[in-house]
Order: C-alpha cells, then structure tokens, then sequence
C-alpha cells in the first residue's frame, strides 16, 4: 500500500501580513508613542533611547574653523603645487628658488592633510574631530619653527613673513583652544 503523501507545508509570510506585523508590534511595544511623545521604531531604539541625547555638543564655531581650515590647507596646496614659484616668494620675500621639487612636495602632503580636513568637517565623532585639530595645531607649530628657523638663517626679515608667523600662532591657539574643548566632559543638566 502506497503512503499517502503529506500536502506539502504552506509558509506563512509575516512582512507580507499586515496583521500579523502590527500584532507583533504592538506585543513588543514598538511603533506607537511612548509617555515622552517619541515614536520608537525598534525595541533597541526604546531601550537605548533617543539618540540625539547623546550627541556632541560642538563649541561654537567649531565647524566654521574646520571649513577654514579645509579651505586654508587646500588653497595652499594647489598653489604649492601649481605656482611654486609664487609660494616661495611670497613667504620669503626676495628669494630665489632653487628647486621646485621640495615646494610640490609640500603641496602634496598638504593635499593630503587638506582631505583629512574636508573629511573631518563631515564627522560627529569626538575622537577623529579632536585628532584632526591636534594635527592642525602640530602641523602650524611645526610651520613657525621652521620658518623662523629659516629666517634666522638667512636674515631676511619682511612684513609679509611677520604676518605669517603671528597667523600661524594664532591658527596654533584656536586650534588647541578648539581640541580642549571638543574633550572636555559635558555639564550635567
């Protein structure tokens, strides 16, 4: 005698059923407001809570100073890299180059630095924003050594390049001032 063969199993297909989708949601408490007037669209969502809590509280002009910066590090870039020659003169009035070499590469790590910038400024993560002020505030100081190290070596001294130092100093000071208070901890409310 030959088995009788089952009737092959029908599957129920739950995202496909409204019904069963809003009975599932409202057994798990999700969908609908909660007594603070937020809608949660996940039970994780409810139990973590809102998300914009917990968001970074910017300094003021914190992100003007990044899109400066972005703007600053790529506009020297581009005229390390195409008019070296006008870059070296405008910071060392009068003198001559003797390589374009060192001045394009320069321009190309500064193009580096410059998309980190442009990347940071899209960030809301604390760490990368403190990172990329820190790099700004290191790579300024750094400027101003060696450019007073050079001006100490060749005694060529210009309004222009006294202008430069005491804006790099300034970037320097905003830059840390910035970084401090991107870390500090948040006043309790």
């Amino acid at each position: 005698m030959a088995a009788k063969q089952p009737p092959p199993l029908m599957k129920k297909h739950s995202q496909t059923d409204l019904v069963s989708r809003l009975k599932t949601r409202k057994i798990l408490g999700v969908g609908g407001e909660d007594d603070d007037g937020e809608v949660h669209r996940s039970k994780i969502s409810q139990v973590l809570g809102n998300e914009i809590k917990f968001a970074v509280r910017e300094p003021l002009g914190l992100r003007v100073w990044q899109f400066l910066s972005a703007v600053l590090f790529s506009s020297v870039a581009i005229m390390a890299l195409a008019l070296p020659d006008q870059l070296y003169d405008a910071v060392f009035d009068g003198a001559e180059v003797t390589s374009k070499t060192p001045i394009r590469l320069y321009g190309g790590a500064l193009l580096s630095i410059s998309l980190i910038m442009w990347n940071a400024l899209y960030t809301a993560e604390k760490v990368i924003i403190r990172w990329t002020l820190l790099t700004e505030a290191c790579y300024f100081g750094v400027q101003s050594l060696v450019v007073t190290a050079t001006l100490a070596e060749t005694g060529l001294m210009s309004l222009g390049t006294l202008l430069l130092l005491a804006s790099r100093l300034l970037f320097v000071l905003v830059s840390i001032y910035y970084y401090y208070q991107v870390g500090r901890k948040p006043k309790k409310v």
